[in-house]
């Protein structure tokens, strides 16, 4: 493991990475906490603004073109703040089994699985996780 590609990369890149590496740990962390609790609340909220952050500064990163600066990840940031607010608002009017499948949704899709992608050799993060 190297931190150099990732020391090298643009602000914007940094902040997107550790704005991921934020909502991973919120969510590992909400998957174990007791759920309805205000911890569990907090940390939800923390994991609401880290995938926001995710999201939208990946409209700043361009290194795949596939619509003009724009790829296919770029729709699944779209998805992720739309789906954001739903699935709090969800919690809020007491719909907790749609809240759960929105939030394992988002993790699953929008994180674990764009962020399966980001380890593809010739990616920054492959290079800082498995070196050059």
């Amino acid at each position: 493991m190297t931190l150099a590609p990732l020391l090298a990369a643009s602000g914007i890149i940094q902040l997107h990475v550790v704005a991921a590496t934020a909502a991973v740990l919120f969510a590992a962390a909400q998957l174990v906490l007791p759920k309805g609790t205000p911890r569990h609340r907090i940390c939800g909220y923390f994991f609401v603004v880290a995938m926001t952050v995710l999201a939208v500064s990946s409209f700043w990163i361009h290194t795949i073109r596939q619509f003009g600066p724009f790829s296919l990840i770029h729709l699944l940031s779209i998805i992720t703040l739309v789906a954001l607010p739903r699935a709090v608002l969800l919690a809020r009017e007491g719909n907790i089994a749609g809240h759960r499948r929105a939030m394992l949704s988002l993790v699953g899709l929008a994180l674990l699985g764009a962020g399966a992608f980001t380890l593809i050799p010739g990616r920054l993060m492959h290079a800082v996780i498995f070196g050059q």
